[in-house]
């Protein structure tokens, strides 16, 4: 596959930096890189617009900037609650003997990052890195209704219970608020129903989701008030566990 020589000329100039505590002039980015001066001159200053370098005004060389920390950040931190959850993921299949799932928010989907499978026969599985839309699953309800997200621009439709309208999708969210918990009623698959509820870290932001799925036969309208109780508790516990742990 062909890549794109500025963008690969950008990202070799990030690891040259990542290696260059005292930073690197414009001459020995060039150099490095086997290209002009302008050039390296170009591409260090289109990094600089978007915070990935930042320049020294007094020495004139350049080094790692701020929005490379906070992409790091954003790694670290999802690392940490992945690794936070476990237990609980564990847990909450333990109470309620459906498969557990933990998701966060990515690229205006909800992105499943761990879980555990239930032992039942009959069982809802959901792949590590699948990514499923917002509107339509109990993950992704939790995290519009609790966290500082757009409403998606398209709904698309899954099944017939599909919220597909945005003014009814913002009062089942503000319905999600109240009760704490969202659920994806046959919304995403037929015969499949889910609850989840979301996890926040120490600044009180939402961070992830976490939740059950399984058969509809077996997570009834009736059973949903127990097991969402249960699915509150164990967020909440998460909650406190990752206050402690940022």
């Amino acid at each position: 596959m062909s890549e794109i020589q500025s963008l690969a000329r950008g990202l070799k100039i990030l690891d040259l930096l990542r290696n260059a505590p005292d930073g690197l002039s414009i001459t020995e980015t060039a150099e490095s890189l086997d290209i002009d001066k302008g050039s390296a001159s170009r591409l260090m200053s289109t990094l600089e617009r978007y915070g990935y370098v930042e320049k020294d005004e007094r020495t004139r060389r350049c080094h790692l900037g701020p929005q490379v920390v906070s992409l790091s950040r954003s790694l670290l931190n999802r690392i940490s609650l992945r690794e936070a959850a476990k237990p609980y993921l564990r847990q909450l299949m333990e109470r309620t003997g459906e498969c557990t799932h933990l998701a966060v928010p990515a690229q205006g989907k909800v992105l499943y990052i761990d879980q555990v499978e239930s032992p039942a026969t009959l069982r809802v599985n959901a792949q590590v890195g699948t990514m499923n839309p917002m509107h339509c699953t109990a993950l992704g309800k939790a995290l519009l209704a609790f966290g500082d997200l757009d409403l998606p621009k398209k709904l698309d439709s899954f099944t017939p219970r599909t919220i597909t309208d945005p003014n009814v999708l913002r009062l089942a969210l503000d319905e999600v608020r109240r009760l704490g918990y969202s659920v994806d009623d046959e919304e995403f698959d037929l015969d499949v129903r889910c609850i989840a509820a979301p996890v926040f870290d120490h600044r009180g932001k939402a961070v992830g989701s976490i939740g059950i799925s399984g058969p509809a036969t077996r997570i009834t309208l009736e059973q949903l008030p127990r097991l969402a109780g249960v699915v509150i508790e164990i967020s909440k516990a998460l909650s406190e566990r990752m206050t402690f742990a940022s």
